[in-house]
């Protein structure tokens, strides 16, 4: 039996959280060696559950980077703004590397990231975990059995969740632009990227549009007060926080949102966050300025066309996606398939199985850490569906479509370069 590889994590938070619990389900595969994170509580309930000995617990990235290697492999969980500097330390010290999308936080970073793998020659796998799902592996079945013909143009919707958004883009970490990039950026990157991987060509033109419409001063309702949990008005409010997080603590809701707040498993700790924290904030008096809403138009080489609408106000779902060819519709909602066929009148539907134990996104966390360890272990970088170069590419789109939806034009891409023969892993 192969002795389990060995991961660093660095950032305890919900993501690190994911990519760890992958050694707790499989030991075989993985073993958490060390956690690096500032919250002394997230650090030592994450190095706790896995046994992490004390001396390699780090309250910092640097600290954990500068000891001699003790891994097989870095997992860059840190916050948004917080991605590059972990990961051009952990090429040059020759860790195989899987990070956290976004990449980073500007064209010029990300670019930075890339050539620093390529110089180091180790691997780098971007968490886009749609790639990686069993709805995704399907839908790639049956476009390469001719269902629908020739591709003509997607539309895909990412529906954010009302609560959702309010957790995130209002009230938490990716709140403000300055701090952690746009909406595009930090939750619809992974949509650029799926939508490129479905097209099998690079973007040609982008063109959006879109902001911040509703968690603004002036849509605060009449009598409402800054902290929901003094608010007279709470109860009418669909964004009340108390009960969002405190109804989930009552019925014995640890996980995500919850976890959030506070590691403590204790309704008075999450009520003393509300009271005190970011996430008991009115919606209408926070800090935010992220758009609530946007659409985005690609024009692709081969003349292919998507749209991509990210909403604010829906119900939590996953993504739902219409893919029209010469010969037929296909329409997902993240799950299975539905099939129309021209040539016959006839309609199926596709429900692939999946399997996973981990994760948040289906089976795509489970799929994506599988995937990486595989490549690391076998030294065959192509088990990786997402690695620099296509990351690259997708991430510029991204940037592109906010820089479209601010300027109000359409925005050229130029020609990416065609991808060389990619670094294989230590």
């Amino acid at each position: 039996m192969a002795t389990p590889l060995r991961l660093l994590i660095l950032g305890a938070g919900q993501r690190g959280q994911v990519y760890a619990s992958y050694a707790a389900a499989f030991p075989d595969e993985a073993v958490v060696v060390g956690v690096a994170e500032p919250r002394q509580g997230h650090r030592d309930a994450l190095a706790t559950a896995h046994g992490v000995p004390t001396e390699r617990r780090f309250v910092d990235w640097t600290d954990a980077l500068e000891r001699p290697r003790f891994a097989d492999a870095v997992v860059v969980a840190t916050p948004d703004d917080q991605h590059t500097g972990p990961t051009l330390a952990a090429a040059e010290r020759g860790y195989a590397i899987l990070l956290e999308k976004p990449m980073a936080q500007t064209p010029a970073e990300c670019r930075q990231i890339c050539a620093a793998v390529d110089r180091a020659g180790v691997l780098l796998s971007v968490c886009h975990v749609l790639r990686y799902t069993a709805s995704t592996r399907a839908l790639e079945g049956l476009l390469g059995a001719d269902a629908i013909g020739q591709l003509v143009g997607i539309q895909r919707l990412e529906p954010v969740g009302w609560w959702h958004f309010a957790h995130s883009y209002v009230r938490g970490n990716w709140r403000r632009t300055a701090d952690c990039g746009p909406l595009l950026l930090t939750k619809a990157c992974h949509d650029v990227d799926w939508l490129r991987h479905i097209a099998g060509a690079p973007a040609k033109a982008v063109a959006a549009m879109g902001g911040l419409r509703h968690f603004r001063p002036e849509q605060k309702p009449r009598g409402a007060t800054s902290r929901c949990l003094d608010c007279p008005v709470a109860s009418a409010c669909p964004y009340d926080a108390a009960r969002l997080y405190l109804g989930r603590a009552r019925a014995g809701q640890w996980g995500w949102p919850v976890s959030v707040l506070t590691p403590e498993r204790r309704v008075d700790a999450v009520e003393d966050a509300l009271r005190h924290g970011p996430y008991g904030r009115c919606v209408y008096a926070c800090d935010n300025d992220v758009a609530d809403h946007h659409e985005v138009l690609i024009r692709y080489r081969d003349g292919l066309s998507a749209t991509l609408t990210v909403q604010a106000f829906t119900p939590l779902a996953r993504r739902q996606t219409r893919l029209f060819g010469t010969h037929g519709q296909l329409e997902g909602d993240g799950r299975a398939w539905a099939l129309t066929d021209f040539r016959d009148g006839s309609t199926s539907r596709i429900e692939p199985e999946e399997h996973a134990v981990i994760g948040t996104h289906a089976d795509g966390d489970q799929a994506l850490m599988q995937a990486f360890l595989v490549a690391l272990r076998t030294g065959e970088a192509d088990h990786v569906r997402s690695g620099p170069a296509v990351s690259l590419e997708t991430h510029l789109t991204t940037f592109a479509a906010e820089k479209a939806r601010l300027e109000g034009r359409v925005i050229p891409l130029p020609t990416p370069p065609a991808p060389g023969t990619p670094p294989r892993p230590r």
